[in-house]
């Protein structure tokens, strides 16, 4: 049998270094399929229960493995279903490729049954790159730009396959005028500031007697380089929910989170400062942050569109976080630990003693900040932890304690409910040596977690380490809605939307 594209596709993906895609199937897909099952287990598929469920995984595997995230679904609705998952990826700056079908070429336009407009569509989702094979020589190019797009921007790509394209032979583009030769490969370069920006940065950090730092997820490979810059300076540091793995908790000048979710240390770390440092982090919520006048800042980021958004910074830096501080750290005046850095190791301590009094608070069935506060020193080594959004992760937030070694997510900038599970699926493919745990309130759960622990019992045999752990906060309230109704809005629960069915979890 001649190579078709949807052989082509794989293969080429495969080339890419594609080792695994999440998805569900649909006859607007199958060609692709059929070449899946052709290549001999070149690229594992895992079958999701919902489309959306495994754009999560996508987005999941490659904030855990640092490579490119794959999803698939068919056309219609497969593809919309995709959605929410691509968002969570797009908001969290991750490269994931997702590849959906279409109606018959020549069907198009002709209001065919599951023919949606899906460049339109996809369009905002994956403004870096969307595009539609109308032809064999073309998919080529389309595969190797969605890829490259992806990994070197952090960002979401979609090609679209009409069906019958992708069961017609393969051609290579001829050598001809009006076609298109790609070839494979991308690999990350050594992005540092100039000398001039970076001795600019250091005269602001050596300047400031009270220096708060603050980290994100684009700090998570600069966990040695922080730690070196935090003492240099004599700083304190707080961490954002997508940046709780970059430092251990056991260091006293660790702050722990911040924002609506974070802690009275880190509060104070932001509002008493002098000087602000901000490393890999998109924090959305500017009055967390020092206040417009009272402290310089310096920000470092890989992105510069995300440079000086939240706080008026002094300095932007463009740079890989690791490399920038490597460079950063010679300029650094060695600060004393002065009064500064005390009062800070003052406020963690008396912190971590108010959390463990709340939870030790007595409640009926279970106080569950108690639940957060026990696991924390029986997490396995290099656990991975995932959180879904609501109430619970109150308690990831503050009273979780990370290990170095550790790895934490959860959907950050979409903030989307039912992330928590297919996260800690796709952990198990990017990582599948680590234990996994996943918390969940009972609202997300029932919303669209619990159908993927089938996926977990289709698949547990396969991974290398059986430890996999949800933990469901089962209260029959959609609790964070309800805390906002009375805290933000001044209003009293209402019974009607916030009362959820008990489930027998």
């Amino acid at each position: 049998m001649s190579q078709t594209v949807g052989d082509f596709v794989v293969q080429r993906l495969h080339d890419w270094d594609v080792s695994h895609i999440f998805g569900y199937p649909g006859d607007g897909i199958n060609g692709v399929f059929g070449a899946l099952n052709r290549a001999g287990g070149k690229i594992q598929f895992i079958q999701a229960r919902h489309e959306e469920m495994a754009a999560f995984m996508a987005s999941a595997y490659a904030k855990f493995s640092g490579r490119l995230g794959v999803c698939i679904a068919t056309s219609g609705p497969g593809a919309s279903h995709l959605i929410t998952g691509l968002y969570d990826a797009l908001l969290d700056h991750q490269p994931v490729l997702a590849i959906v079908g279409q109606q018959a070429r020549n069907a198009l336009g002709g209001q065919y049954q599951q023919e949606l407009d899906l460049v339109s569509m996809f369009k905002d989702v994956a403004s870096a790159y969307v595009a539609q094979a109308s032809s064999p020589a073309q998919v080529r190019h389309l595969i190797d730009r969605a890829a490259r797009i992806a990994l070197s921007r952090r960002t979401v790509t979609v090609i679209i396959l009409p069906n019958d394209l992708q069961d017609e032979p393969y051609e290579e583009p001829t050598r001809a005028h009006g076609t298109l030769h790609s070839g494979v490969g991308y690999a990350p370069p050594k992005i540092v500031p100039h000398d001039a920006e970076l001795d600019r940065a250091a005269e602001v950090l050596n300047a400031g007697e009270k220096v708060a730092i603050l980290v994100g997820a684009g700090a998570l490979g600069a966990s040695n380089e922080v730690i070196a810059v935090a003492d240099k300076l004599a700083a304190g540091c707080a961490k954002t929910l997508l940046g709780k793995a970059v430092l251990p908790d056991d260091l006293p000048w660790v702050t722990g989170s911040i924002g609506l979710l974070g802690t009275e240390p880190s509060y104070k770390l932001m509002t008493e400062c002098d000087t602000l440092l901000m490393i890999g982090s998109a924090f959305p919520y500017s009055e967390f942050l020092p206040e417009e006048g009272g402290a310089r800042g310096v920000q470092i980021d890989i992105d510069a569109s995300m440079l000086s958004i939240r706080f008026p910074m002094e300095v932007g830096l463009v740079g890989d976080a690791a490399e920038t501080l490597r460079a950063l750290l010679p300029r650094l005046r060695q600060k004393p630990a002065g009064e500064w850095r005390k009062t800070i190791e003052t406020s963690v301590r008396d912190w971590w003693e108010t959390l463990e009094d709340r939870a030790r608070q007595p409640a009926e069935p279970v106080n569950p900040q108690r639940v957060a506060w026990e696991l924390s020193p029986r997490l396995p080594e290099r656990a991975i932890i995932t959180c879904d959004s609501g109430s619970c992760a109150n308690w990831f937030a503050r009273d979780l304690k990370m290990r170095n070694g550790m790895k934490a997510s959860l959907s950050g900038g979409l903030a989307s409910m039912g992330a928590a599970v297919p996260y800690a699926i796709a952990a198990k493919y990017a990582e599948p040596d680590r234990p996994v745990i996943a918390l969940v309130g009972d609202g997300a759960m029932q919303m669209n977690n619990m159908a993927e622990l089938i996926t977990v019992a289709k698949y547990w045999r396969q991974w290398q380490d059986h430890r996999w752990i949800v933990c469901v906060f089962n209260n029959e309230d959609l609790n964070q809605v309800t805390w906002e109704q009375r805290i933000i809005n001044g209003d009293p629960k209402f019974e009607a939307s916030q009362q959820i069915p008990n489930v027998s979890y």
